[in-house]
This record gives structure tokens, sequence and C-alpha cells, in this order.
């Protein structure tokens, strides 16, 4: 299979990577692609492309100095994954670890494994970020800008496509409210995204703010070390216990061949998720009895579940917290960590006061208040001259912007894995790259012209981190190809079977020098 497509990729217009002198010293490099983002998903597309469209070059741009994107950036005790490594790994790398959650140092390295392994870390250029990009239909590419190093230097590169693998955090800082007082506290107040080796909290009171993924990973890790650790919410979170290992998939590792053994437990951790979070939708009362009938057990009747653990929120209306073996409700049981359910009134010199008249006391205090979204990294992006608004463009197939020619963003599932949407992406991307070879086209773009497609938000999530920054987002179609179904069964009917000419995405810009295309095509043209 790989042969043939070689031998295809043969007969194809390949773009060529070009590299010429500007003025002065720099230069300027042409690739086919642009990947944006060293992290799990421009591993990802990377592979993909150099599988699916052998032939093509391609470059990856981070910013960072390192590879890894959110697992290398965030260091804070305990970070882990939220979904089962089954599922958040690569569809064509097995997971091998006995741990199904993983903590980040793991993770980090199956992502560089990867890399190395396909020779994907050779395209790597580190310290790169990129700032903007301009695409001119007149020559079908894209102008990249980016700052080289910490003298920001400025480079450029020209390529046919871009494909933004960045996610949609801010890594420059996370979100942190204006507490009141905060500048009296005298001991030290750090936000999780800006964890640093130096932070000691052996034998020291902690309050973690807040009641997410990150305060109920932090809370069990930290209260190994401190004196006691405090988990301070404004609400409730759903949280459900797992354990760490899934049993079924070592059997499945032991006794089948590695490759049979992780799709048979990828597909049943995707059916299992699918069927959960339809029940939560369709039946949210009964999914809810079933949560906190498992906080119950693991906390005991005479522990305030209603209060602590109860939201006024249907389940998956905001993503659950994974927490494995139970590892917090354990913390809690043994007396290491509590769980306190109230408002800030002010901090103070040695802790926080709160609404209700209590007092924390604490050496440190953890804002785990969440994260800010950026869309595209921050990147400004122009067509022809003009600068896109994506808060004024719809998401087609959750990947491409109406308007927006020959660029794609890999963003994954709110209610289950990261990377099954994001593996979908890239195949989809491959097939459109392909397809526009084949067809003689050298620009691909999305054009909403159908006045029946009602506008919808972004996500349909009430989370506190989506809500700030849902006004800047593009925005989601009533029907599709612009309606973001959250399910992993029909995006592969959509990405991996579905037409690529579906009379939405618009081909133009012929290649230039080519002696023939289809009939269809040229016919298409000539209307």
């Amino acid at each position: 299979m790989r042969r043939e497509r070689l031998e295809n990729s043969a007969k194809r217009p390949v773009w060529p990577y070009v590299k010429q002198e500007l003025s002065g010293s720099m230069t300027l490099e042409h690739f086919d692609m642009v990947i944006v983002g060293a992290g799990l998903s421009g591993v990802g597309a990377a592979y993909h492309l150099q599988q699916n469209c052998p032939g093509k070059s391609y470059v990856i741009l981070e910013g960072r100095e390192s590879m890894g994107g959110t697992w290398d950036l965030f260091r804070y005790p305990g970070i882990r994954s939220d979904s089962d490594m089954y599922t958040l790994g690569y569809s064509f790398k097995p997971w091998t670890e006995a741990k199904a959650i993983a903590d980040g140092p793991n993770i980090l390295s199956y992502v560089k494994e990867t890399a190395r392994e396909n020779g994907i870390d050779r395209h790597i250029r580190f310290g790169h970020f990129v700032k903007s990009a301009s695409w001119s239909t007149e020559d079908a590419v894209w102008t990249v800008e980016a700052q080289r190093g910490p003298e920001k230097e400025a480079v450029r590169f020209t390529c046919n496509f871009i494909f933004m693998c960045s996610g949609y955090y801010d890594y420059d800082a996370g979100y942190t409210p204006d507490f009141a007082g905060a500048e009296r506290f005298k001991g030290r107040i750090v936000h999780p995204q800006k964890w640093t080796e130096d932070i000691d909290y052996a034998g020291k009171r902690v309050v973690v703010i807040g009641s997410g993924a990150t305060a109920v990973t932090l809370v069990p890790e930290m209260a190994k070390k401190a004196a006691h650790v405090t988990m301070l919410q404004r609400s409730p979170t759903y949280v459900v216990s797992r354990p760490a290992e899934d049993g079924i998939a070592n059997w499945l590792r032991r006794n089948l061949p590695a490759k049979l053994a992780y799709g048979i437990t990828r597909w049943k951790n995707v059916l299992l998720g699918m069927v959960f979070f339809n029940m939560c939708r369709r039946n949210p009362e009964r999914a809810k009895k079933m949560i906190l009938s498992g906080v119950r057990e693991q906390l005991g009747p005479d522990f305030d579940i209603k209060k602590h653990f109860t939201p006024s929120y249907n389940p998956w209306d905001q993503r659950l917290c994974l927490v494995p073996n139970g590892d917090l409700f354990e913390s809690i049981k043994k007396g290491e960590a509590s769980v306190v359910t109230d408002h800030i009134d002010s901090f103070t010199e040695t802790g926080i006061r709160l609404k209700s008249g209590q007092e924390l006391e604490a050496d440190i205090i953890v804002t785990a208040t969440g994260l800010n979204l950026k869309v595209l990294g921050g990147l400004e992006v122009t067509v022809d001259g003009e600068k896109i608004e994506f808060s004024k463009t719809m998401n087609y197939k959750g990947m491409m912007y109406s308007g927006v020619p020959n660029l794609a963003s890999a963003f994954g599932y709110t209610n289950a894995s990261w990377t099954l949407k994001c593996d979908l992406t890239c195949e989809y991307v491959c097939r459109l790259i392909n397809h526009m070879d084949e067809i003689g086209m050298r620009q691909a773009t999305p054009v909403q012209n159908d006045p029946t497609v009602r506008e919808e938000p972004w996500l349909d999530f009430s989370s506190g981190y989506v809500q700030r920054s849902l006004d800047k987002f593009p925005k989601q179609g009533s029907k599709k190809p612009w309606k973001l179904y959250q399910n992993y069964a029909l995006d592969i009917v959509s990405l991996r079977l579905g037409k690529i000419e579906d009379g939405v995405m618009e081909f133009s810009n012929p290649a230039k020098g080519r002696n023939s295309m289809p009939d269809r095509e040229a016919e298409r043209l000539a209307s």
C-alpha cells in the first residue's frame, strides 16, 4: 500500500521545497506545509503527512525550546491525563504502559518517542514563535512570519498549506481572578501553569482554589508531603473514580499482538465513553445518581456529598473530573486533605477569609482557577490583504474556517480524548491535499453560502474557561458540515469516508504549467 502511494505521488504535481536568499541575511524557505506546534497534535500531523502524502515537504515551527506542548509546559505536582491513554494515544502507535491514566512525564516520553522513531524531530524548528500568516491568491501561498530565539529575530516561510496544532490555551498565562487583598498575603501565590521547581510545600499548609481537573490532581499529590491541603471551591464539579490501570487492556496486551490489543481496547473505551455521554444527555438524573453514588461509596454516608460534590448543572454540561484509583477521596478519608465550599471574601496576611466568616490559614495558595483560551494561538491571519476576524467565520467540519483557504487546525473533543478527533482531522487534511493535486487545483476554501444555516456557539459547554472566551471564537452552524457533533462515529463517516467535494469546499486556482485536468473539473471552471 505504501509503495502504491509513493508511485502515485510521483505522478502528482509536487510543490517543491525552495530556499531563496532575500535582502540582507534573511532567507525565505518554502514548504508544502507549515505545521505550527510540536505537541501531541503537531507530531501526529507530521506522521500522517509522511504516511499519506509522501513527497510533501514540511516544517514544524515550535515557539518553545522543547517539544511536547501541554505535556512539557505544565509541571505542577501530579500532572496527568484526564483521559485514558488508549484513546488519548495515537491510532498508529500503541500505548504499552500498564497505567491507562498516565502522568505527564510518561506522556511526554511517548510524544518524543513517536517523533524520534519516525524522523519527525528532524523537521522541528524550536524557538520559532509564529505571529502572522498572509495568503496570496495570485501566488497560492501563505507567507508565515515568526520570531526566532530570545532576540525575536524576524523570519519568514512560505507554504501551500498551514496546519495549526498549537491547541487553544494561552501559553503565556493562566486565568486568575482579581482576589481582594491578594497583595497582603505573606506566603506564596502560584498558578499551576507557572509552577517552578523551587516551590517547596513539604510540611506546609496549602489551599488550592478550584474544583476542576487541575485541582483534583494537585490536592492528593500535594497532600503526600504537605501538612494539610484544602480544596477551596466556589461550586462543586462531578468527580468520577476510575482504576489507573485497565485490566482488560493489560490482559489483551499479554495475549495478543500489540496493535490488535490496542485497537480492541481503543474501540472498547470509545464505545463506553459514547454510551455514558449519551446517557448523561438523555437521562441526566440517572447519570447524576450513578456518579454521586460512586462518590458516596468512596467517602461514606456521613460525608456531605450534597454540598461538596453535587453540582448545580447536569453531567457533561461541563467536563467530568477523573481521579485514578479514587486518590482524591483517599486523601480526604485519611485527613490529609479537606474540601471547603464557600466564596472568598478576601486574602489576609495568613490565608483566606471566606464569606461565611471562616478563615483558612495557608503558607501557599495555588490558584487552580482555570486557563485562558486563544484562537489559533493568537495567529494574525490576512487573506489577500484583508484581516480575518475568526469570530465572524464559521467552523467547517471542526477544522477549517469559512473564507480562509488552505488552513486547518487540530481541535479535539470536549467529551472524549483530544487525539481521537485530531487523528481524523489529520487524515482528512491529507485527503484534501491529495485531492487538490489530483484535480490540479492549488486552493481549497470552505464557503458558507447556505441561508438556512443558523449560527450557533462554537461550543455547547458551560465551563467558565469556555464562556469567558466564546465571543472570540468562530461559530458553528446548525447543520453539517458546519455542525460540531462531538461524536467520533459520525466524524469517521464525515472525515474518513465522506466526499471531499461536498458542494461547500470550493476548489480554485489551477496549478500553473499543468497541461490537462479531469473533464469534470474543466467543465466546472468553464461554467
